[in-house]
């Protein structure tokens, strides 16, 4: 029988608590799902040990906005136009899949996720073309032993009037997950809405679903200003006219709303998700509003976005960002008044831990190594040949560090990958049936 505590000894922690600090040597006590204590040379008695010696420690990524669901279609629309990519899997091939397809696309991204660092991602599922649809989506979050939330969004069959001035309100299905699947709001596995917001619904449609969203308790993450052909909506000012801005909303891309847009969102503390790797491949979707959201004092959260555009990894994400601001920064930009002249990379270490456990309502849980807070435990070799010798564990993480680097992962206390390994995932299989359904869904068979 596996005892309830585990001692990490030894490890170089990076807390991303400043009352808890980083330690060149500590260790970090576990019971059940939770941190109990983190200093140096804690004596403790019938605890499990894992040997951290050789391992920068860290809490772990928490990746905000996915479309987890198209994770078999990896690299195929980086290179084309992006309206190829609406068209075809916001179009025809979204309306094929079947739940079959929806279930191994979105096990592939979580694990994938998990191998990576990621224990916490928010699911961005805009494939409700049934129940089942929805389900199997829901089931291969929990198969994969990640935390996640869920976000319920629509169908895209007749997808056009679910996504274009859409006078169609929220699927109702949602009600039957919040009872079936999301009973309880302390489980790996939550609930949250995909919403559209004025850029896609009839002002009666987005503020109903808003509505639902609310009466149900869940938080809503909705597609902002992306591309230029939705500044002029200014969907943010409307919902700010409307009264609904909140706390519980999260704004993802944010690249073309205006600037008194972005101070609606900080004055009213909705948070904002960023896909940085993605938002630098997308043609047209406008410049990444890291000085503009900082300038407010938003600290923005970092997301994989899609990987059929990107890599989904958090490494990838940091790496950009911190590139992408001192580039802009200092490349003859007019700087946004209040934009902090330089971003650190424990900024970027932040935004891909802390601001991820805010944008998720989490950031009593998780997001550091802080005693009470869940055991979401990361550790990466410094002995790998790309970091050694390691100056500096924070500079390693953010400039160097790539997913193989990942030695383990604990979810809630729990190892779900060890010495290299995912355990409890039959890898073999994963990849057998997303190479079948990628040819399902790309008409290769």
């Amino acid at each position: 029988m596996q005892t309830r505590r585990k001692l990490f000894k030894g490890g170089w922690v990076i807390s991303m608590d400043p009352k808890v600090g980083d330690h060149r040597s500590a260790d970090i006590l576990v019971e059940g799902e939770k941190i109990v204590e983190v200093a140096p040379n804690l004596e403790v008695a019938d605890a499990e040990l894992v040997d951290a010696t050789g391992m920068i420690v860290i809490p772990g990524f928490v990746d905000t906005h996915r479309h987890t669901w198209q994770t078999c279609v990896r690299h195929r629309y980086a290179d084309i136009d992006p309206q190829i990519y609406f068209a075809e899997m916001l179009g025809a091939k979204g309306a094929a899949y079947r739940p079959e397809d929806v279930y191994i696309g979105t096990l592939l991204g979580a694990v994938s996720a998990l191998d990576s660092g990621i224990t916490t991602m928010l699911d961005w599922s805009h494939i409700q073309n049934s129940s089942e649809h929805t389900d199997a989506a829901v089931i291969a979050l929990q198969d994969s032993g990640m935390r996640a939330i869920f976000a319920h969004g629509w169908p895209l069959v007749e997808g056009a009037s679910w996504m274009f001035n859409s006078q169609r309100g929220h699927l109702e299905d949602i009600r039957r997950l919040r009872q079936q699947f999301f009973a309880s709001d302390d489980q790996l596995v939550t609930l949250a809405m995909a919403g559209r917001g004025p850029e896609m619904a009839t002002r009666d449609v987005w503020l109903g679903d808003l509505r639902l969203a609310r009466e149900l308790g869940i938080r809503s993450s909705i597609h902002m200003g992306a591309y230029a052909r939705n500044a002029k909506v200014r969907a943010i000012a409307q919902m700010h006219e409307a009264g609904v801005l909140g706390e519980d909303l999260t704004f993802v891309h944010c690249c073309c709303s205006h600037d008194d847009e972005i101070s609606m969102m900080a004055d009213a503390g909705v948070t904002a998700s960023l896909g940085v790797h993605c938002e630098l491949n997308a043609q047209g979707i406008g410049d990444i509003p890291f000085d503009r959201l900082l300038a407010a004092g938003i600290r923005p959260s970092l997301s994989g976005d899609t990987e059929t555009k990107c890599a989904g990894d958090m490494f990838t994400q940091m790496r950009h960002a911190f590139a992408y601001y001192r580039s802009w920064m200092g490349g003859g930009h007019s700087k946004t008044k209040g934009a902090p002249e330089t971003m650190t990379m424990r900024d970027v270490l932040e935004f891909a831990t802390l601001s991820g456990a805010k944008a998720t309502g989490m950031e009593s849980k998780i997001g550091s190594l802080t005693p009470g807070k869940q055991a979401d435990i990361v550790m990466i070799r410094t002995d790998d040949i790309n970091l050694a010798p390691v100056s500096d564990a924070v500079g390693a993480i953010v400039l160097a560090a790539h997913p193989g680097n990942v030695d383990s992962v604990y979810v809630a206390g729990r190892a779900v990958k060890k010495g290299g390994k995912l355990l409890s995932v039959d890898l073999d299989q994963v990849r057998d049936r997303a190479v079948s359904s990628q040819k399902f869904v790309l008409g290769l068979q």
